[in-house]
């Protein structure tokens, strides 16, 4: 099992699809990074050489943001929308959808279960 960047790469996958496996890297970047390297795309994982594998990890290090520092990056960047106040650091500050969804009948991923009421049973 190949290991780039600290994640475990699943070796029975197309390196397309498990270079989806790091944090910052999806479908399109994925394919453009193995057409830039020049790795066919089709290639399962357990066949890449370490050449190979060394040649992704550089190229991506040199020219892409992934795992911890894109998350440090991105929670900064939330961390100063609430320290300036703006709209859109109270509602992360909240737990509210940011981006102008609806809350009166959905979003429960950001706002959790709902609270119960009643069924209090008494001794």
């Amino acid at each position: 099992m190949p290991r780039i960047f600290g994640v475990d790469i699943p070796k029975n996958k197309k390196i397309r699809i498990s270079l989806q496996y790091i944090y910052g890297i999806g479908p399109t970047k994925s394919l453009q990074i193995l057409n830039e390297i020049g790795i066919d795309p089709a290639k399962k994982s357990s066949e890449l050489t370490e050449e190979e594998i060394s040649q992704i990890a550089s190229f991506v290090q040199a020219n892409h943001r992934i795992e911890g520092e894109l998350r440090r990056e991105i929670s900064q960047n939330i961390r100063r929308l609430i320290e300036i106040g703006s709209y859109r650091g109270s509602r992360h500050k909240k737990g509210l959808p940011v981006r102008g969804q609806r809350t009166k009948c959905n979003a429960r991923t950001r706002k959790g279960p709902k609270p119960r009421v009643g069924g209090i049973k008494r001794k």
